[in-house]
């Protein structure tokens, strides 16, 4: 009969797997993250920033996809994000404020020859810090219009020297450097997150809360004139419909002359203004019967 072998687990990656597990069950909320080319300085400052908001679990792949697997079956759709260089990432908040707070915790790097622009790169005119040297043709090089002008080297104009998308070439990341133009980001990216059943991606998280915020009081005003128009009474049209009617109620007596003591004071001042009015648009008569000094008028 055929020998069937039998798999030894180390014991220190069911160890592994059990508080994975346990972290999964611990927190309502579990993400996926690339840690792409993350110094390990940088991770551990993640680490204390993060400190009572999120934690970050870095393991071997195949240890997180054997704790998901063996999660509730709604969490395990998450195992198809864990690839290349990765870590979980549990949490309490929500998976829009957890996906704002990886994206703060970003910051700037310098391009490496091969980088992919993540956005359009540019070249701002103006004088720089170098001296006339050799600088001036490698900026040329590059792409970047320089020139020599009062002993200083400056750009002449302002150029994109990358779209978005574009691969930045050896020399055009060396000179980007040299000029403190950090085009890169160096941080954790959301791959994914995991809340109730749902799995959130990037694109749905990815919110403009400006925007957002600017449409919705947009909403809430055109609602606001609709129900006013309308009439239709609620706790935030009832004043502003009360105060309509009574002037839409006042300006009716004005105009079909309804004596009420809410208008006879402003149809009195009508009255007057109109009486002057008339009074002006009638002829006078011959000066002359109205002049005393007139010998003819006795």
């Amino acid at each position: 009969m055929p020998k069937h072998k039998t798999i030894h687990i180390p014991q220190w990656k069911k160890d592994e797997i059990e508080e994975i597990k346990a972290l999964i069950k611990t927190y309502p909320v579990v993400g996926v993250v690339e840690m792409h080319e993350i110094p390990a300085r940088q991770l551990q400052q993640m680490r204390v920033e993060f400190k009572d908001r999120a934690v970050i679990k870095t393991s071997r792949n195949t240890l997180m996809e054997r704790a998901l697997s063996q999660s509730d079956e709604k969490i395990r759709p998450l195992s198809d994000f864990v690839k290349g260089q990765t870590a979980l990432i549990f949490t309490q908040l929500n998976p829009f404020k957890l996906y704002k707070l990886i994206e703060k915790s970003k910051s700037p790097a310098p391009a490496k020859g091969g980088d992919i622009a993540p956005h359009d790169v540019i070249v701002e005119r103006g004088t720089t810090s170098f001296k006339p040297g050799p600088i001036v043709g490698e900026l040329q090089n590059a792409g970047i219009p320089a020139a020599i002008e009062g002993g200083s080297v400056v750009i002449r104009e302002s150029k994109m020297v990358a779209k978005t998308g574009e691969v930045i070439s050896p020399k055009l990341a060396e000179v980007l450097t040299r000029l403190g133009i950090y085009p890169m980001e160096v941080g954790l990216r959301l791959r994914a997150a995991h809340e109730n059943g749902t799995i959130f991606t990037p694109d749905v998280l990815a919110v403009d809360e400006s925007k957002y915020f600017s449409d919705f009081m947009i909403a809430v005003r055109n609602a606001l004139n609709l129900a006013i128009d309308a009439a239709y009474p609620t706790s935030m049209t009832v004043r502003q419909l009360l105060q309509k009617a009574f002037n839409d109620s006042r300006n009716l007596a004005i105009s079909a002359t309804i004596l009420i003591p809410e208008v006879i004071k402003t149809m009195l001042i009508k009255a007057s203004v109109q009486a002057m009015l008339l009074s002006a648009n009638i002829p006078r008569e011959n000066k002359k019967e109205d002049n005393p000094s007139n010998p003819e008028v006795l």
